[in-house]
């Protein structure tokens, strides 16, 4: 009965990635479903976190081990960006250039995700929307890339579906708005694809279809690195 050391062999094989700011994992889920290994960072215990998990300060981790990982994902607390926060008047740090900064000293292909109003802090990000990958909901997320890694921008079809407001039960032929204190956990774990989080770790979540079409992106340019290295 070898199933074990076949396991772990088979986890050995497949890419390394570092998943920063991790919470309760809808990043990290997308990435393995792609082929990744992954690793999660968070300051806070992370009870639900899917995978392999470290208790620590994201920037300080990725600035002492990011170089042993294949592919790194950052997802800055958005707060500080948020228009809920702002309405509220919440004050939040901003680590989106602290972490670009750690990203960039560590010589591998990285993203960096936030929300829209930190657009104007992201260098030529990419959007990505939930009907992109047959979600019904328009959770708009942007991902900076750098270290060599690009994404190519999907095309956007205009919002013809009608939005629950926020906070609100989702009626029929709507598609869901999960930010804030919403209702409706169980739908919301349908429609996103996050059935082990609870209502905190959707509200902040990047759907995990979004990063498996960045993983599979991300696979691609270490495969094409690798024949490079070999030819």
């Amino acid at each position: 009965m070898n199933h074990p050391t076949d396991i772990r062999r088979a986890r050995a094989l497949r890419p390394r990635l570092l998943d920063l700011f991790c919470c309760q994992g809808g990043a990290a889920k997308g990435y393995a479903d792609a082929g990744f290994d992954v690793t999660g960072v968070d300051k806070d215990p992370q009870p639900r976190y899917p995978f392999s998990f470290v208790r620590a300060d994201a920037i300080s981790y990725v600035l002492e081990h990011g170089a042993e990982f294949d592919f790194i994902h950052a997802s800055p607390p958005c707060q500080h960006d948020s228009e809920c926060q702002r309405i509220r008047r919440n004050a939040h740090p901003d680590l989106i250039a602290p972490t670009r900064t750690a990203l960039e000293t560590t010589g591998r292909p990285w993203v960096i995700e936030n929300v829209r109003g930190a657009v104007p802090k992201l260098r030529e990000p990419v959007m990505l929307c939930g009907p992109m990958f047959a979600l019904e909901t328009y959770r708009h997320r942007y991902f900076e890339t750098g270290g060599g890694f690009r994404l190519t921008q999907p095309g956007h079809a205009a919002h013809l579906v009608p939005q629950a407001k926020m906070g609100r039960p989702v009626p029929p032929g709507h598609y869901g708005q999960f930010v804030g204190n919403f209702s409706g956990v169980d739908l919301a774990r349908q429609v996103m694809r996050v059935p082990w989080m609870n209502r905190d770790g959707i509200r902040e979540c990047v759907p995990p279809a979004y990063t498996q079409h960045i993983g599979h992106a991300a696979l691609a340019l270490l495969a094409a690195a690798r024949l490079g290295v070999a030819a």
